[in-house]
């Protein structure tokens, strides 16, 4: 007999953006302390990670501007949409991710958020350093050689 999964629906939500403005040096998978409705508007995906950041304050680590919109069943328990929300790493990650962001040129993107087989939310953070103008027009060139190429494989 299947084993029954409540977790079934695959939930990946991306920051397609963020690809496209930086590049990215390190990535790290992080958990996050979430208040009441908001993991379950998580898992009907209405979260938007396009302008949101990390910040280091007092030595913890935030994300500030993911929006996660109020979820549509609670009543009058229901979570502010924009704060700031903790993110949780080890000491040794949380101290290599501080000393690097604090280099010119880096910062600390959100990059997607998922649940994992367990049922926590997880959100997947990136060190990147932001593109030139002419390093964007390189990449859109590139893409779309790939996609001629593949054009011209099913033709």
């Amino acid at each position: 007999m299947a084993k029954d999964n409540k977790f079934d629906k695959v939930i990946n939500i991306k920051n397609r953006k963020a690809r496209f403005e930086f590049e990215f040096i390190d990535t790290y998978v992080a958990g996050m302390v979430l208040k009441g409705t908001e993991i379950k508007s998580i898992r009907e995906s209405k979260v938007s990670l396009t302008e949101s950041f990390c910040i280091f304050l007092d030595g913890e680590l935030y994300v500030r501007q993911m929006h996660i919109a109020p979820y549509s069943m609670a009543a009058s328990y229901n979570h502010v949409a924009i704060r700031d929300r903790k993110l949780l790493l080890s000491k040794r990650e949380l101290e290599k991710l501080e000393t690097k962001s604090q280099e010119k040129g880096l910062t600390i993107i959100p990059v997607r958020i998922f649940i994992n087989d367990r049922g926590m939310a997880k959100m997947e953070i990136a060190l990147g350093r932001g593109k030139k103008s002419h390093d964007k027009r390189q990449d859109l060139k590139e893409k779309d050689a790939k996609r001629e190429i593949r054009r011209m494989a099913f033709d």
